[in-house]
């Protein structure tokens, strides 16, 4: 714990006066998130939108105030090929499907640029108040994925460290792990190599080993966009898990899924059970953790922004009249250790 007893001190006076939080979370790949998915027959004009919509995305927070961790892709942060090669780690992951590979595939099909590069968007990002910079690893690495290995996914995480630090002067703290798939044996390295945050899988059932898919879980994921399937989503500063040798876990609460045409009702639905969510967060005074991929704004950007207004004129009312904080995943860490400082003296 480092934090300064002064820190400490104000972080106290918050936990006294405990609120619910929104804490928003955006996992930015572009197409190094997909590729092992669509290959080449991906849209370019997708991600011409997506990055269009990221300006927009940032400019409703800087106006809100709205604390939001990005966790980006470390090979996003590189300039050109050349960048990219430099800071690539000498063990790549080996793993036994060499289709997961971010290497492979570039080797197979090559680099291109707007699709897999995007420091100038980075920089925007930094720009903009109240945004944290995060990590999604620096190849979008499959830590559950056969084959690959811990110093594999040590070395990952340092090349995101050194290409963040060298080019923007940024210490990545918060971590967010490639299609969710959590290794907890995996855990103490991310803590050595300087991520104190982890984003964490929301309770459900349907939500963990999600490297073992099957048409249950994913049934039960859509559905429970439209009607509760689970348990309730959002969840108090004591449910959230912290030893000491491993990072703060910070479980996700709800993935904010995209605008669809055609079907009104469903957008209609989708989106009230997140305002909901959000409203009944900020009356028990816990915590919405919800996320989703810039990427995602790609098919229908305007609608999509339309609603990511909603919920931000949402968390204005439920700040005004239930004191609801924005926090992003470093902020909301600090206060995890904090709060648990607070109860060791308590006890002493």
């Amino acid at each position: 714990m480092d934090l300064s007893p002064k820190i400490y001190s104000c972080l106290f006076l918050h936990l006294n006066m405990q609120t619910g939080v929104l804490t928003i979370s955006l996992d930015f790949e572009l197409l190094w998130g997909i590729f092992d998915k669509i290959g080449t027959r991906y849209n370019s004009e997708y991600f011409a939108n997506t990055r269009k919509a990221i300006p927009r995305m940032l400019e409703l927070f800087a106006q809100n105030q709205i604390q939001v961790t990005w966790a980006t892709v470390g090979m996003l942060f590189a300039e050109n090929e050349e960048e990219w090669k430099y800071y690539s780690p000498d063990f790549l992951p080996s793993y036994r499907e060499k289709k997961y590979s971010a290497y492979e595939w570039a080797r197979q099909h090559g680099i291109r640029p707007e699709v897999h590069f995007a420091p100038e968007l980075i920089r925007e990002i930094i720009q903009t108040p109240h945004q944290e910079l995060g990590s999604h690893s620096y190849a979008h690495y499959y830590t559950l994925m056969r084959g690959q290995s811990p110093e594999q996914f040590r070395q990952d995480l340092q090349a995101s460290q050194k290409i963040a630090m060298e080019k923007f002067g940024a210490k990545l703290k918060s971590l967010v792990f490639p299609r969710n798939h959590i290794n907890e044996l995996y855990l103490g390295i991310c803590l050595e190599e300087g991520f104190e945050y982890v984003r964490g899988n929301p309770k459900n059932w349907f939500w963990q080993e999600t490297q073992h898919e099957d048409q249950s879980k994913k049934w039960f994921r859509s559905a429970d966009c439209f009607f509760p399937m689970g348990k309730r989503t959002s969840y108090s500063f004591e449910e959230i898990n912290f030893l000491s040798k491993e990072p703060v876990i910070l479980p996700a609460s709800r993935i904010l899924r995209p605008y669809t045409n055609g079907n009104s009702l469903f957008n209609k639905v989708r989106l009230s059970r997140v305002l909901g969510e959000m409203e009944k967060a900020a009356k028990l005074r816990e915590i919405y953790h919800l996320w989703w991929h810039p990427h995602n704004f790609g098919n229908n950007p305007e609608a999509c922004l339309i609603e990511l207004k909603k919920i931000l004129n949402l968390f204005k009312k439920l700040q005004e009249h239930h004191g609801m904080e924005s926090l992003s995943m470093g902020n909301l860490g600090n206060r995890v250790k904090a709060k648990q400082v607070k109860n060791q003296f308590q006890i002493q």
